[in-house]
């Protein structure tokens, strides 16, 4: 608990309307979460404005408010430029700047972020740090395991997070930055020792509307990493220096700069990759040491999510036998290129590749050790970028045997208005739209044939489909199993 006055001193200009000094207890920005003692935020959303809620934020208990506009309340209230803004500084010294007191990695990039940061956690536990991980999965540390909104949640649901992994003797945290959390300031007050670049490929154009202004957001993480040399802290950033973008990225921090990539200047380099169907096998090149790596996962995807990995946990201080150790272990991350464990003779694998060059990537793995032809099921999500719908579809025709356009999330969109748009990608007429998501799994299983691949792609670990306001169980991987286990 702190007194209103001594919480709202780290604000740098404020006015203050209905004087009072307020013990405070609580932070929320919900008016349903308010309870007696809270300071509550008036947040402008997308679709509602927390400002009409200020009066019913008062009634449930509210002691304070913070506002950008007048408010019809009684309670001291706090007006500021920014809501957002404030809510991330006020919320970070509430909470006793808890990001800064563990060792905090960020993970941005289009793709490759849920994987990196696992594999980033599992090195780190393995060499005995207390490791937290937030994500598009789930905020996890210790014995806990929270739902999450957002990959990456709001400022004040983080820094709320940040103090209970303190409190519970968390040292590290590795999390999923994404572009939309940069833009919109949910990471402002977050701490990074390291942050980490994976790629820039399309995606969410319908929010950020270029390709320069998506580069940009990600760009914002190691902008935001510091700029200074004498502090006694030595933040790091690990960039992929293959990808294409990387040059911006370069110019955008002025930290210490760490690459890894295929090239032969990366400081963190994999020669002789061989993939195959169990897994990939490389050599890491580091300075003038080679280490031989045999990976349970499989692609070149897997291979630059490794190499991310790898340099952000050296840079971490931890020994590179101890990291080859915990790489060489590592099982796979949920939903992201996995095998359905049926002892069948047609083999389906289940991922989260929801954007243009994730699914080339799943299907160019996938055609490496393939036998016989490659099926894909594939879809859009509703309510998002409609310009990669046609290429998702020409890139699964390109690269698979048959294709069947199916249902994701369409959210509040019609089905057949996105199906419609992924057609437009396509140039043979020899596949099938199959709204059914159910359905087109287990017509895909059904006509397949002895040692055929089948590639289930989009929703990866989400147990759920969102269609119109309302939200059904629904798991790929469940569904397929079921359809293998009934045929076969």
């Amino acid at each position: 608990m702190i007194l209103l006055h001594d919480l709202i001193d780290v604000l740098p200009a404020y006015s203050v309307v209905n004087e009072g000094n307020p013990l405070i207890s609580h932070l929320a920005m919900d008016n349903r979460q308010v309870e007696k003692g809270s300071l509550f935020f008036c947040i402008k959303g997308y679709t509602v404005d927390g400002h009409t809620f200020a009066k019913q934020a008062e009634e449930a208990g509210a002691v304070a408010i913070i506002a950008e506009q007048d408010v019809n309340v009684n309670v001291p209230v706090i007006k500021v430029r920014d809501s957002k803004r404030a809510m991330a500084i006020i919320s970070a010294r509430y909470y006793h700047f808890p990001s800064a007191r563990m060792h905090t990695i960020g993970v941005t990039g289009t793709n490759g972020k849920t994987t990196t940061t696992h594999l980033i956690q599992q090195i780190l536990t393995d060499y005995k740090i207390e490791t937290g991980i937030i994500g598009t999965m789930y905020m996890k540390y210790k014995d806990k395991e929270i739902e999450v909104k957002n990959t990456t949640p709001d400022a004040l649901t983080l820094q709320h997070g940040f103090a209970d992994m303190c409190e519970a003797g968390v040292e590290a945290v590795t999390m999923e930055v994404s572009s939309h959390a940069l833009e919109m300031g949910r990471v402002h007050g977050v701490d990074f020792n390291i942050g980490v670049f994976t790629n820039l490929t399309q995606d969410h154009l319908d929010f950020h509307k270029t390709m320069e202004n998506y580069g940009r957001a990600k760009g914002l993480l190691f902008a935001q990493l510091g700029n200074g040399y004498g502090n006694g802290k030595q933040n790091i950033a690990v960039l992929n220096c293959d990808d294409a973008h990387f040059e911006q990225l370069e110019t955008m921090t002025a930290v210490p700069i760490l690459t890894y990539g295929l090239s032969e200047y990366a400081d963190y380099r994999a020669i002789n990759v061989h993939i195959h169907e169990s897994g990939t096998d490389f050599q890491l090149v580091k300075g003038n040491d080679i280490f031989d790596i045999s990976l349970k996962l499989t692609g070149r995807f897997s291979v630059y999510n490794v190499l991310a990995a790898i340099t952000a946990t050296a840079a971490s201080g931890v020994p590179i036998t101890s990291i080859i150790k915990s790489i060489s272990n590592v099982q796979g991350v949920s939903g992201r290129f996995e095998k359905i464990d049926v002892d069948s003779p047609v083999h389906v694998i289940v991922d989260y590749a929801h954007t243009p060059d994730s699914l080339k990537n799943a299907l160019e793995t996938i055609k490496e050790f393939a036998k016989r032809k490659i099926s894909v099921v594939v879809g859009c999500g509703g309510d998002r970028d409609r310009t990669k719908r046609p290429e998702m579809a020409r890139i699964a025709e390109e690269l698979a045997d048959y294709v069947y356009l199916t249902s994701d999330n369409p959210r509040s969109e019609n089905p057949q208005t996105i199906l419609a748009d992924m057609e437009k990608g396509l140039s043979k007429t020899d596949y099938s739209v199959i709204e059914n998501r159910k359905e087109a799994i287990y017509t895909a299983i059904r006509q397949a044939e002895n040692d055929d691949v089948i590639l289930i792609a989009g929703k990866g670990h989400e147990t759920y489909q969102t269609i119109g306001n309302e939200t059904y169980d629904f798991d790929d991987r469940l569904v397929a199993k079921e359809a293998l286990e009934e045929r076969f």
